[in-house]
């Protein structure tokens, strides 16, 4: 038993690491998501890629201009799907046997039976800031995310506060180029800046100065601040992770896996949400939906350092549930 724990915390530690890294590029699906008039980008919205049948291959968040871009995929037909709360879900086929890149614009419609608010607010602020500060923004979150260069996406993101000082979302992609160079105190500054500068109405910053709280150890100024994250964007996912982090480390079990199921109907190919019901569960000593945790972890992860200790892990759960004579079809997905 003690066994199976340093692996899970093994597992649960550390950044993931891309699995396709050493992909051969073959076929690339992109496009650019824009809400309804055509203008405002739709940006950190969810776009998930699934094959032909229907098994999801992977989800990205879009960009600053609204893109998505996969890479490195195998000839064959593929289905985009966006569904963002208050606009009408989008599913699109493409075929691509016979084209090497195809790109795309997606128009998100209004759904006129969802009354909840939609994400568009957070765009039509950002397009209000100057267009210099939004061009260093583009060029800060490319260099952070894509070129995993977050020195030089740190100098991009202080030349567009500079430009804009009330560039909340600038103040924020700076903490996360913090976070990436191993500079906690800086990230915390600049979270909180991006509350202040918000008014307190920006949910990715007050979720983000939670995370640093439970990074410290400081669970109940986490709580509270990932509570009102959550408040200002219900279906941030990583919210509700953050929240069930804050649980699990404050042994409250059954309030870490309400938070985590609800992070994993929210992004259900979030990696990382498996590897904290994976956590609960080995709590839990529930070792079938542990084992069901690794499965799924290992579908969305299999190639990376993490997903090499999952399948250790993996072998070591079969081995417990054959050892008290859990019945296969209890562990079945």
């Amino acid at each position: 038993m003690r066994r199976l724990g340093l692996t899970i915390f093994l597992l649960a530690s550390g950044l993931l690491v891309s699995a396709n890294a050493g992909a051969q590029d073959r076929v690339t699906v992109s496009g650019n998501v824009f809400f309804q008039d055509q203008t405002h980008p739709a940006v950190n919205v969810l776009v998930t890629l699934s094959n032909s049948e229907q098994v999801t291959i992977s989800t990205e968040a879009t960009d600053g201009s609204g893109g998505f871009r996969f890479s490195a995929l195998k000839r064959g037909t593929y289905t985009v799907a966006i569904n963002v709360s208050g606009y009408t879900p989008v599913t699109l086929g493409v075929d691509m046997n016979f084209v090497s890149d195809r790109g795309m614009p997606i128009y998100l419609q209004p759904n006129t039976k969802d009354k909840t608010s939609a994400p568009g607010t957070v765009s039509t602020h950002e397009l209000s800031m100057p267009e210099k500060a939004r061009d260093l923004m583009a060029s800060g979150k490319k260099k952070l995310y894509k070129d995993k260069d977050a020195a030089g996406g740190l100098a991009d993101f202080h030349q567009a506060i500079s430009t804009a000082p009330d560039y909340y979302e600038a103040h924020y992609e700076a903490a996360m180029a913090y976070l990436t160079l191993g500079n906690r105190g800086e990230a915390e500054k600049s979270l909180r800046k991006s509350i202040e500068v918000s008014a307190d109405k920006y949910g990715e910053a007050e979720v983000g100065l939670g995370t640093v709280m439970v990074d410290k150890g400081d669970y109940a100024s986490a709580e509270k601040a990932i509570r009102r994250g959550i408040e200002l964007n219900p279906n941030l996912w990583l919210g509700h992770y953050e929240l069930g982090r804050a649980f699990l480390n404050e042994k409250k079990i059954s309030d870490a896996r309400d938070s985590a199921e609800q992070a994993r109907l929210l992004a259900p190919s979030a990696a990382v949400v498996y590897r904290l019901l994976s956590n609960i569960h080995l709590r839990q000593k529930d070792y079938p939906a542990l084992l069901q945790d690794l499965d799924m972890y290992l579908k969305l992860d299999p190639d990376s350092p993490a997903g090499a200790r999952a399948k250790q892990l993996r072998e070591q759960v079969q081995q417990k549930i054959g050892t008290n004579k859990f019945t296969p079809a209890v562990i079945a997905q």
